[in-house]
């Protein structure tokens, strides 16, 4: 059954309501992505305010509409594809800043706001948000949190998880609920949000989110070596050990070292972040470590350094063809390089183990997977074309909370009216 657009004009306006045949092509396009072929949805719903997103949920709940909910849509074509969508609800324009308590290092804000306004609203006092999104000009922050988006800078800051404080979000039911609060130490309660972070919008949605944020360091340099794949082994197992501390630090396949005019091999790339002398005295000792290993090294800094890393997101997540598979990983750190040296273009994170890979073919993913899975990790497809997510498991889980995990779901959403179908095994 078809959600009927003009029943949600009522909660949210006629403005604010888009039946599908109207949506801009390239947002249908990527709707699409996301849904298993064979239905469209009916319209797409923008509600402005936590109250009309609630009043939305709770008309498709009552109605047995299945809820396909997004952002910007800038990473819905990740997870699983979604079943019998009936209704497509955006968060985007629910995207006000609630509160900076700059003194207390915190920032809550609503979850349709992207992640580049937040930035720059931080910027001005000094103070960033330590989460470096795939697409930081259009991911809204609760997209970020949906899909647990962070990369790099997880070396130092840690994951989305890790810098959650509160969130305010919106049941099955459409009733409005919260977990977590806006202050630095908060105990009381079950951690919800450590559920919703990668749950991909099948507990509940996200309308608010309160994380903690950081001063602004005071300058950025970065350290590239290069060179056998033995010596940046053990580069980067130095690494781990010292008490150096590199805000982001990530192993590079050959193919995106040479892509990127790098040199030749693998590569070690290192940022380091702080006040000048240490930022100085880091990146010489990194430098050395390289030297004594037979490394070339590269320190790059001010506008070279911040494009050295945006042509390296590029490098990783662009797919201008619409026909690569880009997947995330997770092997023990000390898997990284040989699970690099049998890829062309990829990078795993020093510290964590956790990547992500870029492949042309299924069966190139049906191997790394096993790779993975030997060295004791996995291997997760984020997008790829539909056949290939039809053909090849795209969660690939082999633990033993499949059960917990559906029971989860039925607590929280009992009757699969959201996403149903985008998490692990089809929940």
């Amino acid at each position: 059954m078809k959600a009927n657009a003009s029943s949600f004009a009522s909660i949210v306006g006629e403005d604010n309501v888009c039946i599908w045949e109207d949506i801009e092509l390239s947002r249908q396009e990527r709707i699409l992505q996301a849904i298993m072929p064979g239905s469209v949805p009916s319209c797409i719903v923008y509600p402005h305010t936590t109250e009309e997103l609630a009043q939305a949920i709770a008309h498709a709940h009552q109605n047995n509409w299945r809820v396909l909910s997004c952002g910007n849509c800038s990473k819905i074509s990740w997870g699983g594809l979604a079943t019998c969508v009936d209704v497509v609800i955006s968060t985007e324009r629910i995207n006000q800043l609630i509160e900076h308590a700059v003194g207390d290092l915190t920032v809550t804000v609503e979850a349709g706001m992207k992640f580049s306004k937040l930035q720059a609203i931080l910027a001005d006092r000094l103070q960033f948000l330590a989460l470096d999104p795939t697409t930081p000009e259009s991911a809204t922050i609760g997209g970020i949190i949906a899909t647990a988006d962070t990369n790099s800078l997880r070396q130092r800051y840690g994951s989305v998880r890790d810098q959650l404080l509160g969130i305010t979000f919106v049941r099955a039911d459409g009733q409005i609920a919260k977990a977590g609060g806006r202050v630095v130490k908060n105990v009381a309660g079950y951690d919800l949000m450590k559920l919703f972070a990668g749950s991909y919008s099948t507990l509940g949605i996200i309308s608010q989110a309160t994380f903690r944020v950081y001063p602004l360091p005071e300058i950025s340099g970065t350290v590239v070596l290069t060179g056998r794949a033995e010596a940046i082994s053990q580069a980067a197992e130095t690494l781990r050990g010292s008490a150096l501390t590199p805000t982001e630090a990530d192993l590079l396949s050959s193919q995106v070292v040479s892509n990127l005019g790098l040199g030749k091999g693998l590569g070690l790339i290192a940022r380091f972040q702080s006040i000048v002398e240490s930022v100085k005295e880091q990146s010489n000792r990194l430098l050395e470590v390289g030297e004594k290993l037979g490394l070339e090294g590269t320190i790059y800094s001010a506008a070279d350094e911040a494009d050295l890393w945006q042509k390296l997101r590029e490098q990783i997540h662009s797919d201008v063809t619409g026909s690569v598979i880009i997947c995330k990983i997770g092997v023990l750190p000390t898997a990284a390089v040989e699970v690099l040296t049998s890829v062309e273009v990829g990078l795993v994170h020093v510290g964590s183990g956790l990547g992500v890979l870029r492949f042309e073919g299924e069966g190139e993913v049906v191997k790394m997977r096993s790779l993975c899975e030997g060295n004791s990790g996995f291997l997760t497809i984020l997008s790829a074309p539909i056949a290939v997510k039809q053909k090849v498991d795209v969660w690939g889980y082999t633990g033993n909370a499949l059960q917990f995990m559906r029971g989860i779901k039925e607590q929280f959403d009992g009757k699969n009216v959201l996403s149903p179908g985008r998490f692990v095994a089809g929940i």
